[in-house]
């Protein structure tokens, strides 16, 4: 958040007052230490574009894409000090999952995201996001599950959904 304010004016000004600020990490935990900041940047991203963000609050449509965009790949960078390029392609593949899950006003995105911070790089996620284009996100699930455990992977689910209720 820090980062993002030094960067623009624009960006500190959408930023929400200290005490406002939710710090509630939701995916990163199901997630490989040095993964953590760069996925939840990139998820910080998603919030902008399609729920409640954590740390901003834009007050312009326009400002809200730009910021998201921004955490986007300002999210990537950092991810890609630390993991292999599948590893980013992984993140390239979850955000263009999400946007099509959104514009189709179809579930889903929660299993996506689990299981691609569960598994990020592994090459272990093309089968389960191809079943869930066509709408099951079982797979996926399971995946993450068998890898993070069941009771963090619920967690991050509870987590998420509140921030897009």
């Amino acid at each position: 958040m820090d980062g993002a304010a030094g960067e623009s004016r624009l960006w500190a000004e959408a930023l929400r007052p200290p005490d406002e600020r939710e710090l509630e990490t939701v995916f990163s935990p199901l997630a490989e230490e040095p993964l953590a900041l760069g996925l939840e940047t990139i998820y910080e991203g998603y919030l902008v574009h399609y729920g409640r963000s954590r740390l901003f609050a834009p007050a312009e449509r326009t400002m809200v894409l730009l910021l998201g965009d921004y955490l986007y790949a300002h999210g990537l960078v950092r991810v890609a000090e630390v993991a292999s390029a599948a590893g980013v392609n992984d993140l390239a593949e979850l955000i263009s999952l999400c946007a099509q899950l959104r514009a189709e006003e179809r579930d889903g995105d929660g299993a996506a995201w689990a299981a691609t911070a569960a598994l990020l790089g592994s090459g272990r996620l093309d089968e389960g996001r191809a079943a869930l284009r066509t709408g099951d996100g079982a797979p996926l699930l399971e995946l993450a599950r068998t890898v993070a455990g069941a009771d963090s992977v619920d967690a991050a689910l509870a987590a998420h959904a509140r921030r897009l209720g």
